[in-house]
């Protein structure tokens, strides 16, 4: 694909510094601010981990979501820990998102926009400051970036020189990525490379590898045609994102370029601003307002619409597709009441957006023995009420934002294997939040297709 630059007037009075006029939600109060201003300018003088051209490349095909041309796929852990930048987890979570993409390229007849939560999310917002076990109370665990799990008063002091460990971790998660992917990892000629081997047993995998025989079948008629190897099906386009949270890290990550205006996060491909941070006011708001990145917003049952209004004022002032993506995350019993009026306001602006559902956070529940966990159940009540929202509005589900694993976990209940809570101490290892694992992704996929009619019905 050719990459051009993107028409976007560049925001007044905007630095990447300037979000400190507003107020910033859920940062952290370092005890040496000295030390962490020098290690926002270390991060500002060392190489960046993606550059401008694929964030443009992102920008055109999310464009392209955005008018019903592409499928989104967007997952990855919950939140990313420096001991798991390991090459087999690593490996798994590329192996459950390419094959999560696979079916859907098949099902769907749509070429997909693979966007990983990897290399980078390493920082979690939390609904409260401290926690308390047997009387003492400490900082809550806010992510890798700011602290460390253990419950010690050491461990949860915020050290500003783990973000220059986040920056090397995800350095090196993205150069095993882009190893991968580059020397034919991702070839859709032997697509069972792919092939976790905890699964071989699945309920699942019978309908994953007719899918897979299909593919391969497909592809060599069309080379027989050609009489040529197709190399174009010998890799994938493969993005990053995280949530843009602890703005000094991003601060320290923004540049601007040759041959191109404006200012790039460079980072991650795409940032995206929380639901507990996306106030219009806001510093985060403010701060991504003024990178030229694609940004996502996630929106729920307490976004007014006046905000829902603003917030795509502000971040895309001149309407440009792809620009932003709105991730609407509200629970399967308030989808139906909340999402129809916010599909109303956005149709009315007549702006372009891309919608996007994450079934995963309005789903949260907590069993008796206090262990977070998300039942499947709710998790595809809520995908498909929310294609058939969409759907009779006459709008377009462009994607779908899950938090998965290709570990063999047991997080989520329900599912391919019916989890119970009895199974969730079996492989319980989130440290923030529960994940679907490979069978439940795989799950999704197929449910995706199985919405395939309400797609083709909206682009119609």
């Amino acid at each position: 694909m050719t990459t051009t630059s993107l028409p976007m007037r560049e925001p007044e009075v905007w630095t990447p510094e300037s979000w400190k006029n507003k107020t910033a939600e859920q940062q952290v109060k370092y005890k040496d601010e000295a030390a962490l201003d020098r290690v926002v300018e270390q991060l500002e003088m060392l190489p960046p981990l993606v550059n401008s051209w694929e964030v443009l490349s992102l920008r055109e095909q999310l464009g392209e979501v955005a008018r019903g041309e592409r499928f989104l796929l967007w997952g990855g852990d919950c939140a990313e820990t420096f001991a798991d930048c390991k090459p087999d987890i690593i490996t798994s979570r590329l192996k459950v998102l390419l094959q999560m993409s696979i079916m859907l390229i098949h099902g769907l007849k749509l070429p997909v926009v693979r966007v990983g939560r990897f290399a980078g999310q390493y920082a979690k917002p939390r609904s409260e400051n401290l926690e308390t076990r047997s009387g003492i109370s400490l900082p809550s665990y806010r992510g890798d970036l700011i602290c460390g799990y253990e419950f010690s008063e050491e461990s949860r002091t915020p050290d500003p020189q783990r973000l220059l460990q986040g920056h090397t971790r995800s350095a090196m998660t993205m150069n095993f990525v882009r190893g991968l992917v580059d020397s034919g990892f991702a070839d859709l000629h032997h697509p069972e490379n792919w092939d976790l081997s905890w699964i071989e047993n699945s309920p699942l995998a019978k309908e994953y590898q007719a899918v897979v025989r299909s593919i391969v079948d497909s592809i060599a008629f069309l080379e027989a045609l050609a009489g040529r190897r197709i190399h174009s099906f010998n890799r994938v386009d493969f993005y990053t994102s995280h949530e843009a949270l602890h703005l000094p890290y991003e601060q320290g990550h923004t540049r601007q370029v040759p041959r191109q205006w404006g200012w790039f996060n460079l980072s991650t491909h795409m940032p995206w601003i929380g639901l507990r941070t996306a106030d219009p006011d806001g510093a985060h708001v403010e701060y991504c307002r003024g990178i030229r990145n694609p940004i996502a917003v996630k929106v729920g049952p307490t976004t007014a619409p006046g905000n829902l209004v603003r917030l795509m004022e502000i971040l895309n002032p001149e309407d440009e597709a792809g620009r932003l993506t709105l991730i609407h995350r509200m629970g399967a019993s308030k989808i139906e009441r909340y999402l129809p009026p916010m599909i109303k306001t956005v149709g009315d602006s007549g702006r372009q957006i891309v919608w996007c559902c994450d079934p995963m956070h309005g789903n949260t529940e907590s069993t008796m023995s206090g262990a977070k966990t998300r039942h499947f159940d709710n998790i595809r009540n809520e995908l498909e009420q929310s294609f058939d929202i969409h759907a009779d509005l006459g709008s377009q589900l462009g994607g779908v934002h899950l938090e998965l694993t290709g570990e063999n976990v047991t997080e989520c209940l329900g599912g391919a294997r019916d989890l119970t809570e009895s199974d969730l101490d079996r492989a319980y290892r989130s440290q923030v939040d529960p994940r679907l694992n490979y069978e439940q992704a795989m799950e999704i996929a197929m449910l995706i297709v199985r919405m395939r009619d309400k797609l083709v019905n909206c682009r119609r």
